[in-house]
């Protein structure tokens, strides 16, 4: 089979997902060892049994549901390809815009903590851009834990350190700035039985509390760790703004401010805390 018979093949398989050509691309590429670009430049190259073999193995398992990026093992954020596997979410794009709200309010030597790290994405964003900065991050899976820690050493971002805590339960320390991206989605949201999320851990996606029982929980505790005029930045659910200000407002944060996602729904919500 050649490659460009292999991508149409491929691609009228994947019919149903939001992006055949590209999930096709994309395993073929990996099956290749292969950047994308060689596939349109080498479109009359064979694959070898071994290749059709493998190709057509996870082009079925795409079918079935299973994410690209756990097929492949590698997810780019912040362009930075990142490792991930079935104990994390798979990181999003609209997620970026969390980094970007927290690099404005970052200093080149602030103290950063990432609470529910998953693969470290967020921190090691930040800690990309900011290499002057102490960055720290927990998760209490210790299979993420671990795979934030090789995620940091392949990229060889040496100013983060990975901690296994629920929540800031084994945190010591003040920060000047706490960002989050903890589970919010409802336990009887029927999106759970849908698209790439059927196979990404549900303690990662699902809060008590209409989702929301997580979010209450970090901005009470974050008053105690965070340095005064301390920044705290949570990434929600598209209908959870109001709450969600709510929950700041009542627990005496102010400056508080939400912003839209790339398909312009509330995600990130921001807010400054006097300690003093």
């Amino acid at each position: 089979m050649r490659i460009d018979d292999a991508l149409i093949w491929a691609k009228f398989l994947l019919s149903n997902s939001d992006s055949p050509l590209l999930d096709a691309q994309i395993l073929l590429a990996h099956v290749l060892e292969k950047e994308s670009v060689y596939l349109m430049t080498w479109p009359e190259r064979d694959l070898t049994a071994e290749q059709k073999s493998r190709f057509e193995s996870l082009v079925e398992q795409r079918i079935n549901g299973m994410p690209v990026a756990y097929l492949t093992g590698i997810r780019e954020f912040w362009s930075l390809p990142l490792k991930v596997n079935n104990a994390t979410l798979i990181p999003r794009p609209d997620t970026e815009i969390l980094v970007e709200t927290a690099l404005s309010y970052c200093t080149a030597q602030s103290c950063i903590l990432d609470l529910g790290t998953g693969t470290g994405a967020i921190i090691l964003a930040l800690a990309s851009e900011l290499p002057n900065s102490s960055c720290f991050a927990v998760d209490f899976n210790k299979d993420a834990v671990a795979l934030a820690n090789e995620n940091a050493s392949s990229l060889n971002i040496k100013n983060v350190t990975f901690k296994q805590s629920n929540w800031f339960e084994n945190v010591v320390g003040q920060f000047d700035l706490i960002v989050s991206n903890p589970p919010y989605i409802d336990e009887n949201d029927k999106h759970l039985n849908q698209g790439d999320v059927r196979f990404e851990p549900l303690s990662a996606l699902v809060a008590k509390d209409n989702g929301l029982s997580d979010i209450r929980l970090i901005a009470q505790q974050a008053k105690h760790y965070l340095n005064d005029n301390g920044i705290l930045i949570i990434e929600h659910g598209f209908e959870q703004g109001n709450d969600v200000r709510e929950i700041f407002a009542t627990l005496g944060y102010e400056g508080i401010n939400t912003i839209k996602d790339y398909g312009d729904n509330e995600r990130i919500t921001v807010a400054r805390y006097h300690s003093k």
